[in-house]
C-alpha cells in the first residue's frame, strides 16, 4: 500500500509530466500511457506463454508447434504491437512540439530564455525584437496565450523542460532553439534543467507562475515600474561592494550583466535558482558563502565583509518588489 501511494503521488503536483497543464504536456502524458499499455501488453503475453508451457502443459511441444510459437510470440506479436505504438507516436509528434514558421512568430509573446551556469536569465522582448524586461529564474506567462521560448547559452548545454507544460528542449551554446508551450490552467509550476551541466545541474530550477490576463498584465505593468532606488542605506553598500559591476537593479546605478537582474528580488519565491526559500537570512547566507549553496557558482564569497553589510545588503534585496 505504501508502494502504491509513493507511486500514484509522483503523478501529480508542480513538477509532474503525468499531471498535464498544457496541451503539448497532455499529448506527452497520454504518449506514456499508451506505451505502457503495449508495454504491458506485450509483458502479459511473455508471462502467459511462460506460465502455459511450464504449468498448464509440461509435456514436449512438436517442433512444428515450437516453430509457430516462436514465430507468433516472438516476433509477429511484438512487431504488430510496437509498430502501432510507432506509428501512434509519429502521428502524435506534431502535437507535442507544435511547429511556428516564422511568419507566426511575431504574432506571439516572445521570451528569450538563457542557460547559464548555473541558473537562467530570462528576457521578455517586445514586438521588434527589443528587450522589454529582465528577470531570473521565474518565468510569468498568461494562461490560454501561446508563448514563444528562444533557448541559447553561452558556454555549456543544458536542457530547458517544464514538465507540466511541455516537452524539453535543448539549450546548446551556438545556436537558438525555439519551441511553443500554452498553460491551459493558472497556477505556479517547476522547471528544470535536464541535461547535465556542471557540479550544480541539479540546482539549477526556475518556476513558473501562469496567471489569468488580467493578472498578467497587471503584473508586467508593476515589473515594468520597479525601482530599487529606495533603501539608501542598503543601495548604497551594494555599489560600495560593488555588486552593481555583475548585477543590474532598476533605477539604480547598478548595471552589471554578468550575474541575475535582482531587480523585484523580493517578489520571488526561492533564490539561487529555486535552491532557497527566499528570505533575508538566505540571502545574506547566499551573499557571504555561494560556493557552500552552489558549488561551482561563478559569484565570489563575500564572507570578508562585516555582518552589518551583509544583514543590510540582504534586507534591502528582500525589499525589493
Amino acid at each position: 500500500m505504501f508502494l502504491l501511494s509513493a507511486a500514484l503521488s509522483s503523478c501529480s503536483g508542480i513538477q509532474s509530466a503525468l499531471d498535464p497543464a498544457g496541451p503539448e504536456a497532455e499529448d506527452v502524458a497520454t504518449l506514456f500511457y499508451v506505451m505502457l499499455v503495449g508495454g504491458a501488453a506485450i509483458w502479459v503475453g511473455v508471462v502467459g506463454t511462460l506460465f502455459y508451457a511450464t504449468r498448464v502443459r509440461r509435456e514436449p511441444h512438436s517442433e512444428r508447434t515450437a516453430g509457430w510459437v516462436i514465430l507468433l510470440c516472438g516476433a509477429v506479436g511484438p512487431v504488430f504491437i510496437l509498430g502501432a505504438l510507432l506509428t501512434y507516436a509519429v502521428w502524435l509528434l506534431p502535437n507535442m512540439r507544435p511547429w511556428t514558421a516564422p511568419g507566426e512568430e511575431g504574432g506571439l509573446r516572445q521570451i528569450e530564455v538563457t542557460g547559464e551556469q548555473f541558473w537562467w536569465r530570462v528576457r521578455y522582448l517586445d514586438a521588434s525584437g527589443g528587450v522589454l524586461l529582465e528577470t531570473a529564474n521565474e518565468i510569468i506567462m498568461p494562461v490560454g496565450e501561446r508563448v514563444l521560448f528562444s533557448l541559447n547559452a553561452p558556454d555549456v548545454i543544458h536542457s530547458f523542460w517544464i514538465p507540466s507544460l511541455g516537452g524539453k528542449m535543448d539549450v546548446i551554446p551556438g545556436r537558438i532553439n525555439r519551441m511553443a508551450l500554452e498553460a491551459s490552467k493558472a497556477g505556479v509550476y517547476r522547471g528544470v534543467c535536464a541535461e547535465f551541466c556542471g557540479a550544480s545541474h541539479a540546482l539549477m530550477a526556475f518556476t513558473v507562475d501562469v496567471l489569468e490576463a488580467e493578472a498578467f498584465d497587471a503584473w508586467l505593468q508593476q515589473r515594468l515600474a520597479a525601482d530599487g532606488s529606495s533603501g539608501a542605506d542598503g543601495l548604497g553598500l551594494f555599489l560600495r561592494h560593488g555588486c552593481g559591476a555583475c548585477h543590474t537593479i532598476a533605477g539604480t546605478q547598478a548595471d552589471g550583466k554578468i550575474g541575475p537582474n535582482l531587480t523585484a528580488l523580493g517578489a520571488r519565491g526561492s533564490i539561487a535558482a529555486g535552491t532557497l526559500p527566499n528570505t533575508q537570512d538566505n540571502i545574506a547566507r547566499f551573499i557571504r558563502s555561494p560556493e557552500e549553496i552552489k558549488p561551482g557558482v561563478h559569484m565570489p564569497s563575500f564572507a570578508m565583509l562585516p555582518e552589518g553589510d551583509v544583514e543590510t545588503i540582504a534586507a534591502y534585496l528582500k525589499g525589493l518588489e
